[in-house]
């Protein structure tokens, strides 16, 4: 009884909040519906608690009623857990054992964090040859280590030898040899974003996606993919493509208003255990888009304030 209560009373939180936010703002269900383009039935089940906000709905939701992101993102994920433990017995217990297990950054370690990149930014600016052999020993590296988790063969030295001196590896086929080339290609087309200021955006990451695939994979290069997926040993399903394009969308926009306020490692770590939620492109099995990737240029990208 004691954990049914529990799940219903975060039910009832979530709804109420709503529900109490739209009458502060003084507008109708109607006028609500309009403002998060949410059908308005849908809105009457939420503020009613008879539903709960899906993870498509919770950023119109967080703009139409003036709420902020986390707040219902906190209660909707609080819901989820109720949800799960509500039958069980122990629930303290497994509560105690799950923050055990959970590692987080805190305050401080942010602050030496920060301390360490003011340090750093004392050394600048750096010479031309600094620079220089930076940008090659980081991208060589993103490059292999990308490659590598998703069944490359490449080695580091192989790796350098096929993007800076052009040679053809014996043994080795021209799929690893396209994948080494176009993810350097695809780290200076990242830096050029970078330098131009240019926003993280549906055109960027598809266009990022493309160099990627370049000659490897045409057909689903530069596209969000067109197939359900599944993931081996998870029994976490994708979205399904056709909610891809909305999801995405709203992708952007919450990096775009969480950018000036989030701390900017919590957001890179934010944005990219959403992106392999999404899973926008098709499966890695077939290093469509190679999970390593997909982290190190966008977390470069998302560090870029």
């Amino acid at each position: 009884m004691t954990n049914f209560v529990m799940s219903k009373f975060v039910i009832i939180m979530i709804s109420e909040t709503l529900k109490n936010q739209r009458t502060n703002l003084g507008l109708k269900i109607q006028e609500m519906s309009s403002n998060t383009g949410i059908d308005q039935a849908l809105l009457s089940k939420y503020e009613s608690g008879k539903r709960n906000p899906s993870e498509n709905h919770i950023i119109a939701l967080a703009d139409g009623y003036k709420i902020p992101l986390r707040q219902l993102r906190r209660q909707m994920l609080a819901e989820k857990i109720a949800n799960l433990v509500m039958y069980e017995d122990n629930v303290s217990e497994i509560f105690m054992v799950a923050e055990s297990r959970v590692a987080y950054l805190s305050k401080e370690e942010l602050r030496i964090l920060d301390e360490l990149k003011k340090e750093w930014q004392k050394n600048r600016p750096l010479n031309r040859t600094q620079l220089t052999k930076l940008k090659e020993y980081f991208a060589l590296k993103y490059t292999y280590d990308s490659n590598r988790i998703e069944g490359n063969t490449l080695s580091l030295q192989e790796t350098q030898l096929v993007v800076k001196e052009g040679v053809t590896i014996s043994g080795k086929s021209m799929r690893e040899h396209l994948e080494a080339i176009n993810h350097s290609e695809a780290i200076d087309f990242l830096e050029d974003l970078i330098l131009n200021k240019e926003s993280l955006d549906k055109r960027s990451i598809l266009d990022l996606h493309r160099l990627i695939l370049k000659t490897i994979d045409s057909e689903n290069a530069g596209v969000y993919r067109k197939v359900p997926v599944s993931i081996g040993g998870s029994e976490y399903m994708p979205p399904q493509p056709f909610l891809l394009e909305k999801m995405m969308e709203d992708y952007f926009i919450h990096y775009n208003r969480q950018r000036k306020y989030m701390h900017p490692v919590i957001l890179a770590a934010e944005m990219h255990e959403r992106l392999v939620s999404i899973h926008p492109f098709l499966t890695a099995a077939k290093r469509h888009f190679p999970g390593h990737a997909q982290k190190e240029p966008l977390k470069k990208k998302l560090f870029e304030r």
